[in-house]
């Protein structure tokens, strides 16, 4: 059984590559609201109570900073789990503000919220 030649197909242009889209770089900094707009959530200033004040400082934050804040007091400290990297053993300082010895890493930003109130 012989086989029949094959036709010469004839090729399509290849599609141009589509350009994916730019990623916003790690670690930039949300822009601060234009006067007389309301800021979003990320950027409203908050108060911190006097136990997390002890861990970032005193005056107003927004919460990503008090995120930043308390993750350069963990790892400054070490407090880390070196079995799980997610999980946050807690010092004294840090224990008056979570309530308890460990907490993961998406526990903190929950048990935070309780410490940061609206300035007047």
């Amino acid at each position: 059984m012989t086989k029949a030649p094959r036709k010469a197909e004839a090729k399509e242009p290849a599609e141009p590559k589509k350009e994916a889209p730019k990623a916003v770089p790690k670690g930039k900094k949300i822009d601060k609201p234009a006067p007389g707009s309301k800021p979003n959530a990320l950027q409203q200033p908050l108060k911190p109570s006097e136990d997390l004040a002890a861990i970032i400082g005193s005056g107003t934050f927004p919460r990503g900073e008090v995120v930043s804040k308390i993750w350069e007091y963990i790892k400054a400290n070490k407090l880390q789990s070196p079995k799980d990297g997610r999980q946050i053993i807690a010092d004294k300082k840090l224990e008056a503000v979570f309530g308890k010895k460990e907490v993961s890493m998406f526990e903190m930003n929950k048990l935070i919220s309780a410490h940061l109130i609206k300035p007047e």
